[in-house]
């Protein structure tokens, strides 16, 4: 049990140098020769691997701002998976919460390393649409329009779908910028900047439990923000599901008969 325990010992000693080596000692007995392999390979991997999955991210950092959050990221994170695809998840879960923000940081880092993020994750997302009783042409309008569940939106407060180095922004927009990221049918992903109607509307959509019509739901957004002229409200925001079905957004339309069956 001793000898099961020292092992042990060895091996934790092994892994909190390889994390950190400039704070933790490396285990006794083991040649420095051999303990630099170890931390070049390990360190160099994640950087690479980090690199590959948040590229903009790392565009915007030299190496050595990179390799100091590269660093922060394997000293103070621990991991909950050992899964290479999944982290990601963990190194915007280490950015939320555990990071300390060093003055040269972009103000808008945490933001942009979780749209890219977002874009990893929906690319290799297992979902998929249940088409059943969705006419794809059907009419938006009078029918119920379906968002695709491989449509995701979120807000934020910089522009991080605009961002590289020719677009640095030092302070947050107004107003939250909402944006919808797809995967369509060929497996490409995209994004769809909203104005706050939209985003409001596309909402309403994922939540329309009670299978109102898309006019309803137009309806309901124009008495909410008190929009005089109804009808071209429904003429525009027509418009703006047509162009939603196009980017496949929308996979398109049940019929509210169709739906009271399924429930």
């Amino acid at each position: 049990m001793a000898e099961q325990r020292s092992f042990q010992d060895k091996q934790y000693a092994f892994a909190a140098h390889i994390r950190d080596p400039e704070h933790m000692p490396a285990p006794d007995g083991v040649e420095d020769r051999r303990m630099a392999i170890y931390r070049e390979l390990f360190f160099n991997n994640l950087r690479n691997l980090l690199g590959t999955m948040f590229p903009v991210l790392k565009k915007l950092h030299d190496g050595r701002q990179w390799g100091r959050l590269i660093r922060q990221f394997m000293r103070n994170h621990q991991a909950k998976t050992p899964y290479f695809l999944e982290l990601p998840q963990e190194f915007v879960n280490f950015l939320q919460t555990e990071y300390e923000p060093q003055p040269d940081d972009h103000p808008f880092l945490v933001e942009l390393a979780h749209y890219e993020y977002i874009e990893l994750a929906l690319s290799i997302s297992t979902d998929s649409n249940d088409l059943t009783d969705v006419d794809p042409d059907g009419d938006l309008l009078t029918n119920i329009p379906v968002k695709s569940v491989l449509t995701w939106v979120y807000a934020y407060q910089y522009p991080v779908h605009r961002i590289s180095t020719e677009f640095l922004p030092t302070e947050p927009e107004d107003q939250p910028i909402y944006l919808a990221v797809y995967r369509k049918t060929d497996d490409k992903v995209g994004f769809l900047e909203l104005n706050p109607v939209t985003a409001n509307l596309l909402n309403a959509i994922d939540e329309n439990d009670a299978g109102r019509s898309g006019e309803e739901l137009l309806r309901e957004i124009a008495a909410e923000i008190d929009y005089q002229d109804v009808d071209a409200f429904i003429e525009h925001g027509a418009a703006a599901l047509e162009e939603m079905r196009q980017l496949q957004i929308l996979t398109g339309s049940r019929t509210a008969q169709n739906t009271e069956i399924q429930q």
